[in-house]
Order: C-alpha cells, then structure tokens, then sequence
C-alpha cells in the first residue's frame, strides 16, 4: 500500500495514523518534496477512476492565482498538477489497481475491507 501524504494535512495525518492502528503494511510518499510526473498522475487517476479536474484543489492559492476561470485541457491539469503539487487531492491511497483520496477517513475504512 502506498500513500501520497503531506504531513501537514490533518486528514492526511489521520489516514496514515489509521493504517498504523490497524498494522497495515504501508509506504509514504511526500508528494510535495518528491515531486510528481504526468505518468505518475496519469496512473493515479487510472486507479482512482477519476478525471484530472477530481484530483485539483480548487481552493488552493496557486489554483486560484493561475488557473481559475482558465479553460483547462486534461492534460494541461495534469501539467500544473507536476507544476504545482499542492494541488493534488490528499492523501491518497494506493492498494494494488485501486486507490482512494481517504478524505474523510470514513472512507479508508470501507476500501480496506
């Protein structure tokens, strides 16, 4: 299992806590110091059965300061996501061909059983 953390981030913390509670064999990847390619968030989307514009935070400063109200291609999201990583939805948690952004972590639960 592997999971896109931001230390940060109290729900990112909250799922990592969990999977340690339950003795859940994982790893972490800090996205944020890490970095991110298009293939990587190509992948991610695949498993996460999502669209780019799923996996943005739209709330977030460098959304708002560069890509509000723009008209975006999938690939150009994609490339601000590798630009930008604070964009990307957290955590996220990765197990085998599927994955979960855990938010709230009500919903690790339910993709664990």
């Amino acid at each position: 299992m592997k999971v896109y953390h931001n230390p940060r981030c109290g729900k990112s913390r909250e799922a990592v806590s969990l999977l340690e509670k339950k003795k859940i064999k994982h790893e972490i990847y800090l996205y944020l110091k890490e970095g991110l390619t298009q293939a990587e968030i190509k992948d991610l989307l695949k498993k996460l059965k999502m669209e780019p514009m799923d996996l943005i935070r739209q709330n977030e400063k460098d959304y708002k300061e560069n890509f509000a109200g723009k008209k975006m291609t999938d690939a150009g999201l994609i490339k601000a996501i590798v630009k930008y990583p604070k964009l990307l939805q957290r955590p996220i948690v990765v197990k085998g061909h599927k994955a979960i952004v855990a938010r709230p972590a009500d919903l690790l639960k339910d993709f664990l059983k």
